[in-house]
């Protein structure tokens, strides 16, 4: 008789279920991975607090772990491999594909979360079904806890790519939760002259400057002042939410200069007011960054194995199961004093 596990689903506003579901066994193309760790999102957050659809698959997917089963089609990896989550490749036939935009294949993005070799739930879970395409190899040099950071580094390293970033820039990075403090630390490494970050947190202002920030200020005035004073009056070249709140949207293109660059990485799941007569007057080019592409894996997962990047000092605090529900309410509440929090199964 087949056994089952529990899952935590987040079922509406504040609603946490516990759920057994299937023993996961390996799909055609497929693998089972025994979690290690599974980091809790800002998106999950965000339906937590908010409620509204949420694919219960998407309950859980920053995660590392080992593989434990494979289907006799997979050679890729072997069980007892190490691997943290990734994306499917372009699949090649959609429309996205056949026009010439694999960047943006649709089956791709849409793999977080409907994996087609997948489990019905995320990895708040002992174990997971996933396509054995979608697993990203971790090497030695890389914890587990580490490994299950390498999601969200990966979101904020394609919203840098994405930002058009070049060497000498002045960049602001908004926000220095768990993608800001990628994000600050990729546009180090990507050549910025000089990286703000605007941070209301007191313990998040001093991880940014520990992680590399030149400065750290408040929202508001004193971010406008920073950033004036640090440009001659001109504004960043590059502008980065990393906040996902409202306000921030239209504050980036505040601080950005006349023909620079605003990368929306976070993600305000609430509409927000701006001042078009401003776009138009910068001649700024706004653009969003969704998740990333299979091939953004293996650099970040590089520059975490050679120290270039640190995920260390992101990772704040460590869960059980029976401390979920907990720790939702404590990041829902805005936790000022954490980062990432981790799930051990």
């Amino acid at each position: 008789m087949m056994g089952s596990v529990r899952a935590a689903i987040i079922t509406g506003q504040g609603s946490i279920e516990w759920r057994e579901v299937p023993e996961p066994v390996p799909a055609p193309g497929g693998v089972v991975v025994d979690v290690a760790f599974c980091g809790i999102c800002g998106t999950d957050v965000h339906a937590y607090v908010h409620g509204g659809p949420y694919p219960p698959t998407l309950c859980g997917h920053e995660w590392s772990g080992t593989v434990s089963a494979r289907a006799p089609d997979v050679r890729s990896v072997a069980e007892g491999d190490r691997v943290s989550v990734g994306i499917l490749p372009a699949c090649g036939t959609c429309a996205e594909c056949r026009a010439g935009l694999s960047e943006w294949c649709s089956t791709a993005t849409l793999s977080v979360a409907t994996d087609p070799a997948g489990s019905a739930h995320g990895a708040y879970a002992a174990r997971i079904a996933v396509s054995a395409a979608r697993v990203v190899p971790v090497p030695a040099a890389l914890s587990d806890e580490v490994a299950a950071m390498v999601e969200p580094a990966t979101v904020a390293y394609h919203g840098i790519r994405r930002s058009g970033l070049r060497v000498g820039d002045i960049a602001v990075v908004l926000g220095a939760g768990p993608i800001g403090g990628f994000a600050l630390q990729w546009a180090r490494v990507g050549g910025a002259r000089t990286v703000l970050v605007v941070e209301p947190s007191p313990a998040r202002a001093a991880l940014a400057q520990l992680l590399g920030a030149d400065a750290v200020v408040a929202p508001g005035e004193e971010a406008v002042q920073a950033v004036m004073e640090r440009t001659g009056g001109l504004g960043a070249d590059v502008v980065v939410d990393c906040a996902g709140v409202p306000a921030t949207v239209q504050g980036a293109v505040d601080l950005v200069r006349r023909g620079g660059r605003v990368s929306l990485i976070g993600l305000s799941d609430v509409p927000a007011t701006i001042t078009p007569a401003l776009w138009l007057f910068k001649e700024a080019t706004v653009q969003g960054s969704v998740a990333y592409v299979q091939s953004d894996f293996a650099a970040c997962v590089a520059m975490l194995a050679d120290g270039r990047v640190q995920a260390e000092p992101l990772h704040t605090s460590t869960v059980g199961f029976e401390g979920l529900v907990g720790a939702f309410d404590v990041l829902a509440g805005g936790a000022p004093d954490q980062t990432k929090v981790l799930v051990r199964p």
